[in-house]
């Protein structure tokens, strides 16, 4: 019996052998066997008893295909894991887009509680005005009443008493000695009596207060709008025969269709949108972007010569689906241009979104001299600003010296635009693709750059334009960032004017009174600031009218304190008294002297003449203070291909923004 019996020690044993794990080959699905081949369909291991139910099955030796399946574990990681910096990047861009939301709230929140504390203010004013009003008005009714008041009273006195003594002399006895005093009476009663009152009253007692509160009320109720869209680049899409091809020297009309993260399409405007047509070499062509309010845009553009170039279109700095497009500009033939409507309609049509084959003769001959249609006044070493077939002699022309290339380094450009000259002998350039200002001496000395691509104020997203204020501080215009941004010479950020007003400022100037002129290219509205950023006043529109206009770009203060302003799209230059009255328009579509084909940078020199950037013609004009065309700054050895912002340095040389070659040239000019 004892030798049957199993102590606890023994038991506990044998326990311990039935619980141990399988081997590393036991087949999972029968016990105690092992699996030496492996089911390539079913990707699982097999035993003897497993061969039943995969007989059809195609198997290979188990070492091989637990190798093949772990080869391919091993490539779907390396698949995953090259994930991972794809990941990394765009939380990054996420987390740099949530911090540029949230400096962009906590810009608003500035903003809107630095707009209602000065409506607070001028509320507050007008209520001292209105108080001081009533006291002055009740002061001069009260005066001429009062005066009235005292006046009666004394004569009311006057006559009481001699009407008291006389009452008392003729109640006495009559006498001679009465008699004296009696006539004394009479005549004091005589004069009484003869004497001349005002009966009436010598004022009214009207004094009311109209308030018209509703309007206010309304205007009130509807201030201020929070402006966003759901918009999203990886959804969102461009359409139109502009992606393709379009023709030298007429406008070209891409459709851009916003779209949110599940497609849909998006039923507002204000998207942040930016469109460049570039070449290989990295030329940018210019062109304006058309915001139709329903979440489609339309980028209309014009290429002023033939090859292969690219069109990127990037909402809110990310490239939409298909970008960057590949383009062919080619030439139409002149047959066809005789046929077709002119560039102005083309041009005018495709600027508000209608369709248009229109063309234009001249604009096919950029390149070519421009007309005789108006003779131009002799100007020392002075020939006309168009390029120079190669096979002629080659001529000295106006160039000073030329500065800069394509790139990111100091004195280097990617599209720079708009330039600005100070009085101390310096000069400044937006440049515009690199989100930055570069400052130079008037002897092309590289001094200073500044500037830090972003969102937030004291950023720059797109700088556009530039000026000096008389106090010697730097105005940015900010495309993108729909702001104007101020600068101490430094380059340090002050402050920044125009956040909630404009839409896309495109240039700056300063007035006589040291007020910021700020062109709108989007809104096509002139606005007037004051440099604290209180806004003066604005005016006009988008539309072909006197008062109004088609992408402006740039404007200039002459000695008038009229405010200078190249209307693009309608091929003109416009004056402006400050209040926005028309003075003068000038120019018209073509190649002749006088002729525009989109104008860009403006500046006046000390006798009131204007110097003109002629963007589509890659020349410089000149003008007299009546618009009358003078002469051409010759350009002609080293041609400009879209000649952007324009100035005068304070040694007396033109400055203009070669924006298609990335770099700024220096002229002599004779004034």
């Amino acid at each position: 019996m004892e030798a049957h019996q199993h102590s606890p020690d023994s038991s506990s044993e044998e326990c311990t052998v039935l619980e141990a794990p399988p081997g590393k080959n036991t087949c999972p699905q029968h016990a105690g066997k092992v699996a030496d081949l492996f089911c390539s369909a079913c990707e699982c291991a097999l035993c003897e008893d497993c061969m039943p139910d995969h007989e059809d099955h195609p198997k290979v030796p188990l070492i091989q295909g637990l190798e093949h399946h772990r080869c391919r574990l091993q490539e779907k990681l390396e698949k995953v894991q090259n994930r991972l910096p794809q990941i990394s990047d765009t939380l990054s861009l996420v987390k740099e887009i949530l911090q540029q939301l949230t400096n962009q709230r906590a810009s608003i929140e500035e903003d809107i509680q630095s707009s209602f504390e000065d409506l607070h203010k001028q509320l507050d004013v007008r209520k001292s005005v209105l108080l001081m009003e009533l006291e002055v008005t009740y002061g001069l009714k009260q005066k001429v009443l009062q005066a009235q008041v005292d006046n009666l009273i004394r004569r009311e006195g006057d006559i009481t008493a001699s009407c008291t003594q006389t009452e008392e002399a003729l109640a006495g006895e009559s006498c001679v000695g009465s008699l004296q005093v009696e006539q004394e009476l009479q005549e004091r009663l005589g004069d009484l009596a003869s004497l001349s009152l005002q009966c009436q009253p010598d004022e009214n007692d009207q004094l009311d207060l109209v308030m018209e509160t509703d309007g206010l009320r309304k205007s009130i109720h509807n201030l201020g709008t929070i402006v966003t869209t759901s918009a999203v680049a990886s959804q969102s899409e461009a359409m139109g025969r502009g992606l393709e091809q379009c023709v030298v020297g007429h406008p070209a009309s891409v459709t851009i269709v916003t779209r949110d993260k599940s497609g849909g399409a998006c039923k507002s405007g204000n998207a942040i949108l930016s469109a460049e047509v570039f070449t290989p070499d990295g030329s940018i062509v210019d062109g304006e972007i058309v915001d139709h309010k329903n979440g489609t845009y339309e980028f209309v553009y014009t290429v002023p010569k033939e090859g292969d170039f690219s069109l990127a279109l990037r909402l809110y700095d990310q490239h939409i689906k298909g970008s960057p497009f590949k383009l062919t500009v080619s030439r139409v033939s002149e047959v066809e241009v005789e046929v077709s409507p002119s560039t102005t309609t083309a041009t005018n049509s495709a600027a508000y979104g209608t369709t248009s084959t229109g063309s234009s003769e001249g604009a096919k001959r950029r390149g070519k001299s421009p007309g005789q249609k108006k003779k131009g006044s002799k100007r020392a070493s002075s020939a006309l600003g168009t390029p120079r077939r190669k096979n002629q002699n080659p001529i000295e022309d106006d160039l000073i010296f030329r500065i800069g290339t394509k790139g990111r380094n100091k004195g280097e450009f990617t599209n720079l635009q708009g330039v600005a000259a100070s009085s101390c002998g310096r000069i400044l350039i937006a440049d515009s693709n690199n989100q930055c200002v570069q400052i130079f001496s008037n002897d092309g000395e590289f001094k200073n750059r500044f500037g830090v691509r972003g969102r937030s104020p004291g950023q720059l997203q797109r700088p556009t334009g530039v000026a000096v204020h008389p106090s010697g501080d730097i105005i940015i215009a900010d495309y993108d960032n729909k702001w104007v941004s101020i600068f101490t010479c430094e380059g340090k950020f002050k402050a920044k004017l125009g956040s909630g007003r404009l839409m896309g400022p495109k240039g700056v100037s300063v007035d006589q009174n040291g007020h910021v002129i700020v062109v709108d290219n989007k809104a096509c509205t002139v606005f007037i600031f004051q440099l604290t950023g209180k806004l003066i006043s604005k005016f006009g529109s988008r539309g072909n009218g006197d008062k109004q206009f088609a992408g402006p770009h740039f404007a200039a203060v002459n000695k008038n304190n009229e405010i200078i302003v190249t209307d693009f799209h309608n091929h003109s230059v416009k004056v402006f008294t400050i209040e926005g009255e028309l003075v003068l328009k000038f120019g018209s579509n073509g190649e002749g002297n006088g002729q525009f084909n989109a104008p860009t940078g403006v500046a006046v020199d000390i006798n009131g003449n204007i110097i003109v950037a002629d963007w589509g013609n890659s020349r410089i004009q000149v003008f007299d203070g009546s618009g009358s065309f003078l002469s051409y700054i010759n350009t002609s050895a080293d041609p400009l291909y879209g000649p952007q912002g324009l100035a005068l340095t304070s040694d007396g040389h033109v400055v203009v923004a070669d924006s298609g070659n990335h770099c700024f040239k220096v002229y002599r000019y004779l004034q």
